[in-house]
């Protein structure tokens, strides 16, 4: 289930990607996929790049093919550990609303990133996340959660004032809002919520079938309900 649209970044052969905040590696592994590229992916959980890996080495990996480079690391945000001027493209999914010094993410973005280099970054919308806060303190509270409700507006002018142009925005997983309203509304007993668990496997049956009819659903709900606001820039 992929947030960010490789549309939309224009990956090309050759071109060196960056996935800050990588988790299990759905956006690194896929750049990987799609072209010929260099693809590199960090995040703090150890674990999270284990099952990463293992999932690249299983079912991803094309060792006949020397154009493609693959690589995973343990690093942080704040001091990526890369050369200015590094990456034709990164991708931040997800990630900065977990971080207190955001802004200093977005700094390193800025200095590792090529000029006229892309940069692909989403976060939770303000309503369905302000929502959750709402039916659960503890959805924000455990360790490592959301620490911060976005406003998409400022966030893009934080962004443009560290030498980026925006171009583009969009919003998705509509259907996946309702599942963390549940969530959040039994999270002392999600797991066993069969309300959480009926709707999970609903979600499930469609990231695999892809139905013509849930994914119109989405499609059109997400203006008005997405789950995560994704936005492009483009380093001046």
């Amino acid at each position: 289930m992929l947030t960010i649209e490789f549309d939309q970044i224009g990956l090309q052969d050759g071109d060196t990607i960056l996935d800050l905040g990588c988790g299990v590696g759905r956006h690194v592994i896929t750049a990987y996929t799609l072209k010929n590229v260099h693809s590199i992916g960090i995040d703090l959980k150890l674990d999270d790049l284990k099952t990463a890996n293992n999932r690249f080495k299983t079912e991803f990996e094309d060792k006949d093919n020397p154009g493609k480079n693959f690589g995973l690391s343990v690093a942080n945000g704040l001091s990526l550990p890369f050369a200015n001027n590094s990456f034709d493209k990164i991708i931040c999914s997800e990630v900065l609303e977990h971080i207190p010094d955001y802004k200093g993410v977005l700094t390193e973005i800025y200095r590792v990133l090529k000029p006229s280099g892309i940069l692909a970054a989403s976060v939770p919308r303000s309503f369905p996340e302000w929502i959750c806060w709402k039916l659960s303190k503890d959805y924000h509270n455990e360790e490592g959660g959301h620490i911060r409700i976005f406003n998409a507006s400022r966030l893009r002018k934080e962004i443009e004032r560290r030498g980026f142009t925006f171009f583009k925005r969009h919003w998705a997983h509509a259907l996946h809002v309702p599942y963390w309203w549940l969530q959040c509304l039994f999270w002392s007993r999600k797991e066993k919520s069969s309300l959480v668990k009926a709707y999970h496997k609903f979600l499930v049956w469609d990231l695999i079938k892809k139905p013509w009819l849930t994914q119109t659903m989405d499609r059109l709900l997400n203006p008005l309900m997405g789950k995560s606001v994704v936005m492009y820039f483009k380093k001046d």
